[in-house]
């Protein structure tokens, strides 16, 4: 099948299985798996021009709302972390894809950009993996205390599960304003600074819109071992962040691309439904089962997904 766009030519069935693959493990670190996807259309499908970048972010709209569902559902969506993602993040991808266009059109010097985010991602990662290693344990943590709750959950009598008496805890938000954002999960109480999240969110967004990826697999990684959130409550949060500023993504890209009429710059509709056609399913499907997978195996996962490539490309450059 012939895409014009990308001008490549790809079986129809390879985006589906790939994508659901990739947001199958992805989605349960609060990551969409677009951060995955880019690399393989621009080093197995040989799809280099920024209409990639906005492809990319096609498929988070397509495949992320799956996801979500589940984590509204199960009463894991920090609402107030969410807005404060979104907030922040909007201006930073408007801003990130005006750089790609102008700044990066280049495919070796994007690569290389892409690299370097995936390298920091993945070292911050490792650091938080041995730091929760080196700790003492003496006191559980809230990922700790929610795994034991949801063994505990479906070994108690099936009876109660299907009539619903039973239910597991819920995020409760305790305060939400423009400077903190408190909320309890498991007995424990998380407090972040709100400002700080929406900063930190903008220079994300900027970093996203350049890689068309809409910031969610930078600033999870950052939730979690910058502000010591556990990783079950920020999914949700940074899933509905990137869903939200892909769609801006996406329309922006549309927008600007008769100013470019000697590059790609729009989307390449058809490619980008089928990858999320993909990631819908992988994405439901993770985020159903992340409860039931350790919290660290998850961020090994990503660890191991995020260094390969970021090495990959880097390597590359240099030689």
């Amino acid at each position: 099948m012939y895409f014009p766009i990308a001008d490549i030519e790809v079986s129809p069935w390879i985006p589906p299985l790939v994508a659901f693959v990739i947001s199958f493990f992805t989605s349960m670190g609060g990551v969409s798996g677009a951060f995955l996807i880019l690399p393989f259309q621009v080093s197995f499908l040989g799809f280099t021009s920024p209409a990639v970048s906005a492809t990319n972010q096609l498929f988070n709209i397509v495949a992320i709302p799956s996801g979500v569902y589940r984590y509204i559902k199960e009463g894991r969506m920090v609402w107030p972390l969410t807005w404060a993602v979104i907030i922040g993040t909007l201006p930073g991808v408007l801003t990130g894809a005006i750089l790609r266009i102008q700044y990066l059109p280049n495919p070796k010097n994007f690569k290389m950009f892409v690299g370097l985010v995936l390298l920091y991602i993945g070292c911050r990662l490792i650091k938080d993996l041995l730091k929760k290693k080196q700790s003492n344990g003496h006191q559980i943590s809230a990922e700790e205390q929610f795994q034991k709750v949801v063994k505990e959950y479906h070994e108690s009598d099936q009876s109660d599960i299907a009539s619903g008496q039973r239910q597991l805890p819920r995020i409760i938000v305790k305060k939400f304003n423009m400077s903190r954002i408190i909320y309890e999960f498991y007995g424990q109480t998380f407090d972040v600074n709100a400002m700080g999240i929406m900063l930190l969110s903008f220079s994300v967004g900027i970093i996203g819109g350049i890689y068309g990826i809409g910031g969610g697999a930078i600033i999870a990684p950052f939730f979690v071992s910058f502000f010591g959130l556990p990783v079950y409550t920020v999914a949700g949060a940074a899933l509905m962040g990137t869903f939200v500023t892909s769609v801006v993504g996406v329309l922006f890209y549309q927008a600007i691309a008769p100013l470019y009429p000697d590059m790609a710059v729009a989307p390449d509709w058809a490619l980008g439904f089928l990858f999320g056609i993909g990631g819908f399913a992988g994405m439901y499907c993770g985020a159903r089962l992340q409860k039931f997978v350790p919290a660290r195996l998850i961020k090994l996962i990503l660890v191991v997904c995020i260094l390969f490539p970021a090495i990959r490309y880097i390597l590359a450059f240099i030689r």
